[in-house]
């Protein structure tokens, strides 16, 4: 008994020490992870758990976000979770997201999950078009995208419409231009195809790289008021800070940069920018809520820390980590141009295999049709040797015959004499025939001229005949009679009678309806010629390609600026942008001179490539 009761005592002591906790999920750009807090735990015990699961070691870029009534806002590291306004609810949800940029991603981005998450979280602020991007620059973005994503481009693999449902464009840019996805897909490919050997931790840092210096890139801005009540906004990243009319978020009106600032305060709503030089004015301005101001000195200080550390030797933790991923990207790079080398090797091999089993079955084959000539030369002299008995044979039965055509030809002989003789008498008999006839003839004809002449005298008697008659009638009556119309002689037999029949005549008639076409309206093909080794040559020809189809009734405030503070060479970059506001030379105009003769047709769209604007006039 007194065991069960020292039991429960100690499982009582031990329920008791079991500290309380709650759960918090962190949503980061690729993942969601939950854990349980203990109730005391500050915001920095909370941060250094997520970097130790994500194995992150530049913390200094991150922090915790979450939402104040639609305004953001980071979790304090000296500061207990729950102290935060924050929903009680569980599980409280943060998200882990940078918070502070670099200025060259290439030296500051040390760890390849550090450059992994500022790449999706730019890539999504590029597409969600909080940072502005020109459109030729996107489709280069969108390449390394698909390069980081899918590999080396593999045309067997990566056939048409492999990119229909990945979202790799801003949809202003979509809209801006009347391309259809699938010439969109084209583009992207085209570069896609020209970053062939890099990894994906090369094609997202080159993709930073180009990001960086977009106008727009690592900016948070923030809605302010100066002394006279006119609406700014205050831009704050890792230059320094900067002022933009409301209109234009892409070229400040005023600029200081962190080095040039003395102090940055604030009272209430009232905030102070303090310049170095003295002589300058002090700036200024107030913002809507305390919140907010808190906000922006915390990112005036973390960015100011920063912009100060950079110009600082590395520590000895970062000079350790730079070492590290040294080592690690020659280890990654020893192993890629191993992986490169059995996979040459290995093709190597494919390809002798291949052309072995090529050569195998060549000799096959040529067996196959050896075999098939012999077994075709051994029937051959079967044949041969079948239609040489046949021919001796036949050579029996051709003698044979000989003998017999011997035999019919003496016979013959023998029938001929005795057919001479049979002619003679025949031609005999002939003459005798013809004689007869002759005299037959004669005969004839003398019978003829007797029955000529018995017909004449028949005639003549009759006449006789007729003329006593009529001699005796007009001795004993001797009447009156009218002399008689002698009867109208007939119409002679042998004259012959005629039918005309007329011939038809039949006509055809066969139309032919000839129609030309003169006219093909054929689409703009570009290529390129060689492949560009320089960037800002493949966004202008990229530009040159596409302007022809921009609407440009589509385009926004931010483009028509981002074309004004584009300089001469074409480029604009945020430093650029921050240091000078460049002015817009007024667009040329080009005039394409036609002749009377040429013919312009409605419907169709004319492509003058690389003209601001063309006019077409008569000459």
């Amino acid at each position: 008994m007194a065991g069960a009761i020292a039991s429960r005592m100690s499982f009582s002591s031990l329920k008791r020490k079991q500290p309380k906790t709650f759960t918090v999920r962190i949503v980061t750009m690729d993942a969601e992870m939950e854990f349980n807090c203990e109730m005391k735990w500050k915001g920095k015990d909370l941060f250094d758990l997520v970097c130790r699961t994500l194995g992150l070691r530049e913390t200094w870029f991150f922090g915790l976000q979450y939402t104040i009534k639609d305004t953001v806002a980071w979790l304090k590291m000296d500061k207990k979770v729950l102290d935060h306004d924050v929903s009680k609810e569980e599980p409280v949800t943060f998200h882990f997201l940078a918070k502070f940029y670099p200025e060259n991603a290439e030296e500051e981005l040390v760890q390849e999950i550090t450059q992994h998450l500022f790449f999706l979280q730019v890539k999504k602020q590029i597409l969600d078009e909080k940072i502005y991007c020109p459109p030729e620059a996107s489709v280069l973005l969108a390449s390394y995208a698909v390069q980081a994503k899918y590999g080396d481009y593999d045309p067997s693999v990566h056939k048409r419409g492999f990119l229909a449902q990945e979202e790799l464009l801003p949809k202003r840019v979509i809209n801006l231009y009347q391309m259809t996805p699938e010439m969109w897909e084209e583009r992207i490919t085209a570069w896609y195809a020209e970053h062939r050997g890099r990894a994906r931790d090369e094609a997202e840092m080159e993709y930073l790289k180009i990001a960086q210096d977009l106008e727009m890139y690592g900016v948070n801005y923030f809605t302010i008021r100066n002394k006279k009540g006119t609406e700014l906004l205050l831009g704050v990243d890792a230059l320094g800070l900067h002022i933009y009319d409301p209109e234009n978020r892409l070229t400040p009106k005023i600029s200081f940069p962190w080095n040039e600032i003395r102090n940055i305060s604030y009272s209430d709503k009232e905030f102070t920018i303090k310049p170095l030089d003295k002589k300058i004015d002090v700036f200024k301005f107030n913002s809507s809520k305390l919140r907010v101001n808190k906000l922006i000195l915390q990112l005036c200080i973390g960015n100011h820390d920063l912009f100060m550390r950079r110009r600082k030797a590395d520590s000895l933790e970062v000079q350790q980590m730079k070492a590290q991923a040294r080592e690690e990207k020659a280890r990654k790079q020893m192993e890629r141009q191993r992986l490169a080398r059995e996979k040459q090797m290995r093709e190597e091999a494919e390809r002798t295999r291949d052309e072995l089993e090529r050569r195998l079955l060549q000799m096959k084959e040529e067996a196959t049709m050896a075999n098939e000539a012999l077994m075709r030369s051994e029937e051959t002299a079967d044949l041969l040797a079948e239609k040489a008995q046949i021919t001796e044979e036949e050579a029996k039965l051709l003698a044979q015959k000989a003998a017999e055509a011997e035999q019919e030809m003496q016979r013959i002989k023998a029938t001929a004499i005795r057919t001479e003789e049979e002619k003679r008498l025949m031609e005999q008999k002939v003459l005798e025939a013809e004689v007869l006839a002759l005299k037959m003839a004669e005969e004839s004809e003398r019978r003829a001229k007797e029955a000529d002449q018995l017909k004449q005298d028949l005639q003549e008697a009759r006449e006789a005949e007729r003329r006593a008659k009529q001699k005796l009638l007009e001795i004993t009556t001797k009447p009156t009679y009218p002399p008689m119309n002698p009867l109208p002689a007939p119409l002679p037999p042998d004259i012959p009678s005629f039918n005309l029949i007329g011939d038809s005549l039949s006509f055809d008639f066969k139309d032919t309806d000839m129609k030309r076409l003169s006219m093909e309206i054929e689409k703009e093909k570009v290529e390129y010629m060689e492949k560009s080794k320089h960037l800002q040559e493949q966004l202008n020809e990229l530009k040159t390609e596409i302007e022809a189809l921009k609407l440009k009734e589509r385009e926004t405030a931010l483009d028509i600026l981002h074309n004004e503070n584009s300089d001469p060479g074409g480029t604009s970059s945020k430093h650029n942008t921050i240091k000078k506001v460049p002015t817009s030379s007024p667009r040329q105009k080009t005039y394409l001179h036609l002749s009377p003769q040429s013919r312009l047709f409605p419907g169709t769209l004319y492509v003058v490539m690389g003209l601001t604007s063309v006019i077409l006039t008569p000459a």
